[in-house]
């Protein structure tokens, strides 16, 4: 199986979906997309292929969102769309695509709907357990 991730590795739960990927023996194909944005196109794909309106991939969190005044609700998806590709820590991540589909994995366990069963044993790095020892997804 192919898998893309638009990844921030300063991210847990970015960090956290790439290891559930790897865990499932795929090596995906990672996008560092603070060093790399993805171009219009391709984020408005990834937006509309995970189900998600523009302004539900806005990131607030940890960004200059409210300062660049992204919360007036009268801005359209193209002006949305222009201030995250200009300051791409507005995009929220981790966006993940596989031949199953595109999600926004927050929080990361949702990337297992993407991914061929796992059933070993999973913990995120801060100790949550996601996959228990009898291979079951906890949540």
């Amino acid at each position: 199986m192919l898998a893309t991730i638009l990844h921030n590795p300063g991210c847990g739960t970015s960090r956290n979906t790439l290891a559930l990927i790897r865990h499932a023996g795929i090596e995906p194909r990672i996008i560092e997309y603070l060093r790399e944005p993805p171009t219009r196109q391709r984020l408005a794909e990834l937006i509309a292929g995970a189900g998600l309106s523009v302004r539900e991939a806005l990131r607030r969190k940890d960004t200059p969102w409210r300062e660049m005044g992204l919360d007036d609700p009268a801005l359209d998806d193209d002006a949305l769309l222009d201030a995250m590709l200009a300051e791409p820590v507005l995009i929220n991540r981790p966006f993940v695509e596989t031949d199953r589909g595109i999600r926004l994995c927050r929080p990361s366990e949702v990337v297992l709907d993407l991914l061929p069963p796992v059933t070993r044993p999973f913990a995120k790095e801060d100790g949550e357990v996601v996959i228990d020892a009898q291979g079951r997804r906890v949540r």
